[in-house]
């Protein structure tokens, strides 16, 4: 079976190769990558994902996620010096702390996760 060879004109443009852009800037992903390290791990996720709906203490979360109470700790301890998560204490038993997300912060997690994907 004969092959036909087709003859395609191109202008010199076209056959230059691309000139790469060397001067592009870096972008600044540091707080995506921070915020993406943070939510990366299961027990955080499901952490600020219980909050969505409201306060709740050390001992509802451990109990929902199935972990130990000193281990939510540590997870929250994580969150709260991200300023992703606050603490108050129960208005009549001031032996409760309850957790609740800050907003404000999440909104910022989720734009500065938002500029990157």
């Amino acid at each position: 079976m004969p092959t036909e060879l087709i003859a395609i004109e191109t202008s010199e443009a076209e056959v230059s190769s691309p000139c790469p852009r060397l001067d592009l800037p870096a972008p600044d992903v540091a707080d995506a990558a921070a915020v993406a390290a943070l939510v990366s791990d299961r027990t955080r996720a499901g952490i600020l994902a219980i909050l969505r709906d409201g306060p709740h203490c050390v001992c509802e979360m451990a109990a929902a996620l199935d972990i130990k109470q000193n281990n939510l700790s540590n997870h929250l301890a994580r969150l709260r010096e991200a300023g992703l998560v606050r603490t108050s204490r129960h208005t009549t038993d001031a032996r409760w702390i309850y957790y609740e997300r800050d907003e404000d912060a999440i909104a910022a997690a989720a734009e500065a996760l938002s500029q990157v994907l």
